[in-house]
């Protein structure tokens, strides 16, 4: 029997797992799910939503490692893309804001030396392959295939304005790989069955996978299937409107990630198949998402904006735990890598967390990490705005024109009482070091003028 040692909160859990577990087979293929403005409790198994249920999104997250201080890079899509894909803050590699097709409302290009994770994965024999939402690019050099992945299907842009025309402002960004593409059907069902056929044809292969699958859903527009909205009328009487098409439309979501999961227990894929589940940032307050008892929502540098769901499943091999390790989306990077086997050789800011996956004990929170977006419009004016956390200790400046806030998130976690003392040690830690990452950003360069 070997021992595992799981922290639980402020709680260490100790297991024994069987000596056949001991050993998990060398190169298991990985899937990572990516929600699109996923509020951190619309997903049942957190138990703040008592109108939504998530079986599928559940049983990855409760059958696996479930991470309580899971964060996103953050609260706004492209950046946290940007940090899952290569390790770094995501203005260290140009994206500091959303990439979008109007030039004047875009705020990042994703820099030519940034390296990508199927490329580090490519390294050791994988095959990858994104399926959905890619928002790090609309066009040459910066579309999936030029950027390390050998397999694309699915959508270049930011947000689809109807999730059955697949259209951004009259533009098509359907791609499969460089080929325009003109699919019919609602985009979660489409990007579910193009994930299957993708797992499907790996099944015949000798060589491991990484499949990238990057939902739309639930971001806005509110459009899921009449049957589903139907449904969730039905079932939860008086239910407002936006908050019932928000519930259908990640219950939908839901019930295809459970398809993805039963094509891999079908193919025999599921015991060698490592799947993380996760968010790009938090939810929509506006338009219903329950981001919990967090402060703030999307676009916003309280919890609410940065903190998401976020978990690890492989059956029989990891140990079903609750984790309190802080925890982020640019540590997925050096985690699948070390996993893999691939060295990386060149400059990351997140860490491998494998040994939280393993059942072992961690430090993760003896780190400065930074959340930062630009942005436009009269709220931000074409500037940053900016948060560092060191452990338990946070800065927050949630607009441009906002002075700089001080929290302790050990006692109060809803950020409600902003510390008055500023000459404590770590408060100057986190400003100057805020400061110095401000500093090195700045010679990233982000505004790509088209020739």
């Amino acid at each position: 029997m070997k021992k595992y040692i799981v922290p639980v909160g402020s709680w260490l859990l100790l297991f024994h797992l069987p000596a056949s577990h001991a050993a998990p087979a060398s190169k298991p293929n990985i899937i990572v799910i990516l929600a699109d403005d996923l509020g951190y409790g619309d997903v049942s198994c957190q138990g703040f939503s008592k109108d939504l249920r998530t079986p599928h999104i559940d049983k990855i997250l409760n059958e696996g490692i479930r991470f309580t201080n899971f964060h996103a890079n953050c609260p706004v899509s492209s950046p946290s893309r940007a940090a899952l894909l290569t390790g770094r803050f995501p203005d260290m590699v140009g994206v500091p804001g959303v990439i979008r097709t109007t030039k004047e409302d875009n705020w990042g290009y994703l820099s030519q030396e940034a390296v990508l994770l199927p490329q580090v994965l490519k390294s050791n024999g994988y095959h990858s392959a994104i399926v959905g939402k890619w928002h790090l690019g609309l066009k040459s050099p910066n579309t999936p295939c030029e950027r390390g992945f050998d397999y694309f299907h699915g959508f270049l842009g930011d947000m689809m304005d109807d999730y059955y025309t697949h259209l951004r402002q009259n533009n098509n960004y359907m791609r499969e790989n460089d080929r325009l593409i003109n699919p019919e059907g609602h985009a979660t069902e489409l990007f579910t069955d193009w994930a299957i056929r993708y797992v499907n044809e790996r099944k015949e292969q000798h060589t491991p996978f990484f499949l990238y699958l990057a939902y739309n859903a639930p971001h806005v527009p509110l459009q899921p299937p009449g049957e589903w909205l139907d449904k969730i009328k039905k079932r939860e009487q008086g239910i407002d409107e936006n908050r019932a098409k928000l519930v259908a439309l990640i219950e939908h979501m839901d019930y295809h990630i459970g398809r993805v999961y039963q094509a891999l227990e079908l193919n025999g894929q599921l015991e060698n198949t490592l799947i993380i589940f996760t968010s790009d940032n938090g939810g929509q307050k506006n338009v219903g998402a329950n981001n919990g008892p967090l402060r703030g929502a999307k676009g916003e540098m309280y919890e609410g904006g940065i903190k998401v769901a976020g978990g690890a499943y492989w059956k029989g091999t990891i140990l079903p735990a609750v984790n309190n390790n802080m925890v982020m989306l640019s540590d997925i990077y050096p985690t699948l890598c070390e996993l893999a086997g691939a060295k990386i050789s060149h400059t990351i800011d997140g860490i491998s967390i494998l040994p939280l996956l393993e059942g072992k004990s961690q430090i993760t929170d003896d780190r400065t990490v930074f959340w930062v977006r630009r942005e436009g419009g009269l709220q931000y004016g074409g500037l940053s705005y900016y948060a560092a956390r060191y452990k338990d200790c946070k800065i927050v400046r949630n607009t441009p024109w906002e002075p700089v806030q001080y929290f302790n998130m050990a006692t109060d976690p809803a950020e409600e009482r902003p510390l008055p003392n500023r000459s404590d040690d770590t408060y100057r830690h986190l400003f100057r070091t805020l400061m110095e990452h401000i500093r090195l950003a700045g010679a990233i360069p982000w505004q790509k003028q088209d020739e």
